[in-house]
């Protein structure tokens, strides 16, 4: 992966308040010069703060909470979000949900549906769908270092890829005013894409927090899911005239 180096560096200094040039460089069995290209590439995407020597995490646009903490941000909005984006479910249906935290929140109201079997890389949904006695499928895979509350990896998309779903739900991290969608964590985009290839509908899960920013790893544009469910009217925000379907409360 082009951009292999870049995330080691990430996971190094995630672990690590700062770390110096040469011991990332020895960490990683490269040569001190691929580490300072590297950050100051990472430096560009505002990812790292450099030091005399080495470099530090950029706190400001790279503090990542846990899930638990993340369920309990903008709780009202990601609600309403998930009660409207339901009523594109039918009885039956074979759904994908990613790990976020807003597909947590569809997630606890499928038990009102009759039939319906859901595949999911979240470790936290999965368990709630359990609770709620729904029929639910974990698509296996390694546990992110990154964000140990989801399953990525070569094993996750094989086992996608043997299915298709007739709906499936995401959100990601941030949605430029270009109307270009980005996550910080790659691993989970691949994932997100491989079902997005195997899903009927493709429908895009976005609180107004997330609006006009970006962040490090590009997912796809709004115009590539059917549908955007949101918080408040997104026509006229984005720099784009191409966008989906809009559900909105």
């Amino acid at each position: 992966m082009k951009d292999d180096i870049e995330n080691k560096i990430l996971e190094i200094l995630r672990s690590e308040e700062s770390a110096e040039i040469e011991n990332i460089a020895r960490e990683l069995f490269v040569s001190p010069s691929t580490v300072r290209r590297k950050l100051t590439l990472l430096q560009q995407k505002g990812l790292v703060i450099r030091t005399h020597g080495g470099a530090k995490l950029n706190d400001e646009h790279n503090f990542f909470p846990s899930f638990t903490f993340r369920t309990h941000q903008n709780i009202l909005e990601k609600k309403k979000i998930a009660l409207s984006a339901i009523r594109r479910i039918k009885n039956g249906d074979l759904i994908f949900l990613d790990g976020t935290t807003s597909a947590f929140f569809i997630a606890e109201y499928l038990s009102e549906f009759k039939n319906i079997r859901v595949v999911t890389n979240g470790i936290d949904t999965l368990s709630l769908l359990s609770r709620n006695k729904i029929d639910a499928y974990s698509t296996g895979g390694l546990v992110s270092p990154s964000n140990p509350s989801v399953l990525i990896g070569h094993h996750a998309t094989e086992m996608i890829g043997t299915l298709h779903a007739d709906i499936a739900f995401y959100s990601a991290q941030s949605v430029g005013r270009n109307g270009e969608v980005y996550d910080c964590f790659e691993e989970e985009n691949v994932v997100r894409k491989c079902m997005m290839r195997h899903a009927t509908q493709n429908i895009f899960l976005c609180d107004s927090t997330k609006f006009g920013r970006t962040s490090s790893y590009r997912l796809c544009s709004l115009n590539e899911f059917d549908c955007v469910v949101s918080d408040r009217d997104i026509r006229g925000y984005f720099e784009t005239d191409r966008l989906p379907e809009l559900i909105y409360r």
